[in-house]
């Protein structure tokens, strides 16, 4: 990590991507501010049992705060000099966004405002927050690339991650604020998210019960391995946004600015279909699946695939790490844990 960040608050450090991004941080060299709230959307001794690996290490101090708390982030940011914020703080899924709508908003828009404004008025050099692939929402055209309008969301998680790049870039307009927007494709990994196929697929089988396979296994997602995220946001922590002189607003580029504001995406560039994606966890466990199908649910998208030539050409890096491998050390990961 670049010696000019060396001391970085990451929010949702309890979360799947902010445990991790945290522990290779740290491993940096790095001083981590770990602010998340532990609600209990989903289980919460995961979120603690993740927090016990990051307490053991002397630089990394633990803050128990909403981002929808105004006074106490503005305290947070009063007693601490943060150069660079790494936002992974969010109410995350698809689905449960049409269930408690307004659990988006106060985590996702509100909590951001306030992040922005507490960047605002401090030193931070670099504010990069966790966007989303569901940004893309209707669109077709593959593979998605950050130069593509994405004004059609389908889901409210989508229509909150689209408010946060908006709202980002204004900062950058008026305040001249270092803002980076992350897309991240279908994150798996050890220690991930109950929620998610990967996790909610291992136990069923396991547990010898169905699973549901939506859209009938023709779904295609783009997973991205946990390790690759990391090595992407770490990456773009160091490379701070410029302005775009080629920008133009007769025919305005989404994906840079006039300002110092830009979006990548992090995804593994191959689109894999569902029915593969299970047949290669019934490989690495050895036990066939129950399969129940099921229409596309509201909310989600058929495909997802990521165009991931900026980040090449700025971040030196794409992701390459094979679905094969990150779902054995998963299942690996899985069956330590749970015994």
């Amino acid at each position: 990590m670049n010696s000019q960040f060396k001391r970085i608050l990451v929010t949702g450090a309890a979360g799947f991507i902010g445990f991790h991004l945290s522990k290779r941080l740290l491993a940096d060299g790095c001083q981590v501010c770990g602010l998340d709230i532990l609600n209990d959307y989903y289980d919460v001794r995961l979120k603690k049992a993740r927090l016990d690996q990051l307490i053991r290490h002397k630089e990394f101090r633990f803050v128990k705060l909403d981002l929808a708390d105004l006074p106490g982030m503005q305290i947070l940011f009063k007693e601490n000099t943060f150069d660079a914020v790494v936002n992974l703080a969010a109410q995350a899924g698809v689905r449960y966004s049409l269930e408690n709508p307004h659990a988006y908003i106060n985590a996702n828009v509100v909590g951001f405002v306030n992040l922005l404004e507490c960047c605002r008025f401090s030193d931070v050099k670099h504010l990069v927050f966790a966007s989303s692939s569901s940004v893309y929402g209707a669109n077709t055209k593959m593979p998605f690339s950050v130069h593509h309008n994405v004004d059609h969301p389908v889901s409210l998680y989508a229509a909150t991650k689209k408010a946060d790049e908006l709202m980002a870039h204004t900062y950058s307009h008026l305040f001249q604020m270092k803002c980076t927007g992350l897309r991240f494709f279908t994150v798996y990994g050890p220690w991930g998210r109950p929620d998610m196929a990967l996790f909610l697929f291992t136990r069923a089988i396991l547990q010898g019960k169905p699973i549901k396979v939506f859209n009938h296994g023709k779904m295609q997602r783009d997973f991205t391995y946990i390790d690759d995220i990391i090595e992407g946001v770490v990456r773009i922590i160091a490379t701070l946004p410029k302005p775009d002189p080629t920008w133009n607003g007769d025919s305005p580029d989404p994906g840079t600015s006039y300002a110092p504001y830009k979006i990548y995406n992090i995804g593994n560039n191959n689109p894999v279909e569902l029915m593969k994606f299970i047949e290669i966890i019934e490989d690495a466990l050895g036990q066939k699946a129950k399969k129940e199908f099921f229409d596309l649910q509201l909310g989600d998208v058929p495909a997802t695939y990521a165009d991931v030539d900026d980040l090449m050409c700025d971040a030196g890096f794409k992701p390459q790490t094979s679905l094969e491998t990150g779902i054995a050390r998963f299942i690996d990961w899985y069956k330590a844990y749970y015994g």
